[in-house]
């Protein structure tokens, strides 16, 4: 028997069982219709992920007002505050700040991602 009947063969078997499997019925009632909407959805996932994003995001901000700003204030001189930094008018300083802290999320985002995918967490 050649390679190609064998994987026509398994095809055919493939496609037997597949059709022939029963697909699960719908959950009946509201509470079973919750249940099936929220394992489907994952949405617990979802809003662990939304809880530890919304605290993620303030520890960073916390990093970047108090910890790097001050930093960035001693090497640049001139500037004590980088939030309060203004070009003419502008006051680009709050600016400054949250596409800092952006940057540093989205890394640790990206990090969080990269481990995930090397753990085969889906």
């Amino acid at each position: 028997m050649s390679q190609e009947e064998i994987l026509s063969e398994l095809k055919r078997i493939r496609e037997a069982i597949e059709k022939t499997a029963p697909s699960p019925p719908a959950p009946h009632g509201l509470w079973n219709e919750f249940k099936d909407f929220l394992s489907k959805y994952k949405i617990f996932g979802l809003a662990v992920a939304f809880i530890i994003a919304l605290y993620v995001g303030a520890l960073v901000n916390a990093l970047v007002e108090n910890l790097l700003l001050p930093a960035i204030g001693l090497v640049i001189p001139g500037i004590d505050n980088l939030a309060t930094f203004t070009i003419g008018v502008f006051g680009i300083g709050q600016f400054l700040v949250a596409l800092l802290t952006f940057v540093i999320v989205a890394f640790l985002v990206f990090l969080v991602v990269k481990v995930a995918k090397r753990w085969k967490i889906e």
